[in-house]
C-alpha cells in the first residue's frame, strides 16, 4: 500500500492462487483495503502467477483492464550510460524535498496522492526510520523537475514510480534518476536493478541496459466506490 488512495497506489501482487481461493483472495484484499479507508486497487498478474488464466478468472469477476493494462518485468545488472550533463540526481535531502518529490509525481501521472503535509511528514518520518526505501530527485537550473525512489530488497533494489513533470521531459532527468539509482545499488553491495515498464518507459529501459524476465497484467478493481464518494 502507497502513500495515497489511487489504485496504482496500492496493488495486490506476487499472485500465487488457486481457482478455489480467488474469491477469498478478493475479499481478504478488500478487508484490507477498507480498514485504510481506500475504496480501489489494481492487481498485477506476473507471468508465473498462478492460476496461469488468474487475469480471465478476475475479468469475470469484474476487474477491467487498467488504463496502462501491460508491463514488463525489466533487470538491470550493468552500469547504465552515463548521467546526462545539467542534471542533478540524487537522495531527497530532507522533508520539503521529499513533498516536492510526491507533487511531481501527482502532476506527471495524474493522480492525487490525496495526502495533506502531516500525512506526508508521518510517510517521510517513517521512510528514514525504517531504512527500506529511499526517495530521490533530479534538479533542472536548480528545479525539482523529476522524481523517483528506492525500494531495498535481498540482492537488488526495486526501481518504483519515476516520474518527470511534462515541460522537463527529453532532457534527461528520468536517465539521471536511474543512473542515481545505480550507484545507490552498488554502493549498498547490491549491483541489480529490477522494475517493471510500462510502454512510456520501457523504450528508454531498453536503452539503458535493462532486459525484460517477465510479463505483467494490469487489472482496475475499484470494489467500493460508496467509499470513495
Amino acid at each position: 500500500m502507497g502513500p495515497g488512495v489511487h489504485p496504482s497506489w496500492n496493488v495486490a501482487q506476487r499472485l500465487r492462487l488457486t481457482p478455489e481461493t480467488i474469491d477469498s483472495t478478493l475479499e481478504e484484499v478488500h478487508a484490507l483495503l477498507r480498514e485504510r479507508g481506500r475504496s480501489a486497487c489494481t492487481w498485477e498478474i506476473g507471468s508465473s502467477a498462478t492460476p496461469s488464466d488468474l487475469a480471465e478468472q478476475l475479468r469475470a469477476r469484474g476487474l477491467v483492464d487498467d488504463r496502462d493494462p501491460y508491463a514488463i518485468g525489466m533487470v538491470l545488472t550493468e552500469p547504465p550510460q552515463a548521467q546526462p550533463e545539467g542534471i542533478e540526481a540524487r537522495e531527497a535531502r530532507n522533508f520539503d524535498e521529499f513533498r516536492t518529490a510526491q507533487r511531481v509525481a501527482e502532476e506527471a501521472f495524474g493522480g492525487d496522492v490525496g495526502m495533506d503535509d502531516e500525512q506526508l511528514r508521518a510517510r517521510y518520518e517513517e521512510q528514514l526510520a525504517t531504512g527500506v526505501w529511499k526517495s530521490f530527485v533530479a534538479l533542472l537550473d536548480g528545479e525539482i523537475v523529476a522524481s523517483a525512489s528506492s525500494t531495498y530488497v535481498e540482492g537488488a533494489v526495486t526501481l518504483n514510480g519515476g516520474a518527470v513533470i511534462p515541460h522537463a521531459r527529453g532532457r534527461g532527468a528520468y536517465r539521471a534518476l536511474v543512473a542515481a539509482r545505480w550507484a545507490n545499488a552498488v554502493e549498498r553491495g547490491t549491483p541489480a536493478l529490477v522494475t517493471q515498464a510500462g510502454a512510456m518507459s520501457k523504450p528508454i529501459l531498453e536503452r539503458l541496459g535493462f532486459r525484460g524476465v517477465a510479463e505483467i497484467t494490469i487489472l482496475l478493481d475499484e470494489f467500493d466506490p460508496a467509499l470513495s464518494n
